[in-house]
């Protein structure tokens, strides 16, 4: 089974579909990404990108709400919060900076959260 994702005008994941094998092959079984988007833009139309559930191209899975960066050739989430930054090896945004090194040592009840507004994490107790 293959993954497709497809696409707004701005490159926005709207929704990711199943593709049979049988859809995707060539006459000589090999799988292709052409042939699944000429099967899906017949009977959906649409602009349609493969996606790989175990992320083995493309970076990241394409979820609703994704969006393909071209340049990249990834699926890169929606940004959480402003400050955060994108990791170009993995397209994953994250925090300008890391948890505190305690986090590991935290109590069952207590955790580091985001704080956008101070930009930095706060510990909280739940």
């Amino acid at each position: 089974m293959a993954h497709f994702a497809q696409l707004d005008d701005n490159n926005v994941v709207l929704q990711v579909v199943v593709v049979d094998n049988k859809d995707t092959k060539d006459a000589n079984g090999v799988e292709k990404e052409t042939i699944g988007i000429a099967h899906l833009e017949k009977i959906l139309g649409g602009t349609w990108k493969q996606t790989s559930y175990n992320a083995s191209f493309r970076k990241n899975f394409a979820g609703i709400g994704c969006t393909y960066d071209a340049g990249r050739d990834a699926f890169i989430g929606p940004k959480l919060f402003n400050s955060w930054v994108l990791d170009e090896t993995t397209c994953i945004w994250g925090p300008p900076t890391s948890m505190p090194s305690d986090a590991a040592e935290l109590q069952p009840n207590e955790c580091y959260e985001w704080d956008e507004a101070t930009v930095s994490w706060i510990k909280k107790t739940r």
